[in-house]
């Protein structure tokens, strides 16, 4: 078996991209401290088409060069916003028919892999803070609280891991549903 060359890939340009219909999942990012984690978000969300990604409260904005570190350019691509307040973000989405997530450890919260989404329905996917999670509030306005099941030790991934998990396994049970 031979890798792939770049040229190969088959690769979207940016025009393309931003012409391309997307994936019907919005993240939010709520108040996440690290850049890295900021340009691996974006990444994540370049490749699987995501509509959107608003930036909150004390997350960084591109264009900053830890953020374009991991992004790789994805800053250009997806779509982005910042808003400062989560929460009136949140009641914003829910009035436009998003349904929302947070993705969050919580009380009666439904565990990723029994998670269905409904055909022509826009997810919004909440991660939260490196520390802190997800502000209550935020987790209170939500319509889903969905979990990452984890079996060791830590039950702790870190924010752009969690945002590839979350988004890899709603992005193919949507494709399944089209």
């Amino acid at each position: 078996m031979r890798k792939l060359k770049n040229n190969e890939l088959d690769r979207l340009s940016v025009k393309d991209f931003k012409e391309v219909k997307k994936t019907p999942i919005i993240i939010v990012l709520d108040n996440i401290r690290s850049l890295n984690n900021i340009g691996s978000v974006f990444r994540t969300s370049d490749a699987f088409l995501i509509q959107k990604i608003y930036l909150c409260g004390i997350t960084a904005k591109p264009p900053h060069k830890d953020i374009h570190k991991t992004a790789l350019g994805s800053t250009e691509t997806v779509d982005w916003e910042y808003v400062e307040n989560t929460l009136e973000l949140v009641e914003k989405l829910k009035a436009k028919k998003a349904k929302v997530c947070a993705i969050e450890q919580a009380e009666n919260a439904t565990m990723l892999d029994h998670f269905n989404p409904e055909a022509n329905t826009t997810y919004a996917l909440i991660f939260g803070n490196e520390v802190k999670g997800v502000a209550q509030s935020v987790v209170n306005a939500s319509d889903v609280i969905l979990e990452i099941p984890q079996y060791g030790t830590k039950h702790s991934l870190n924010i752009s891991v969690s945002c590839g998990v979350v988004v890899w396994d709603l992005f193919c049970k949507l494709k399944n549903l089209n």
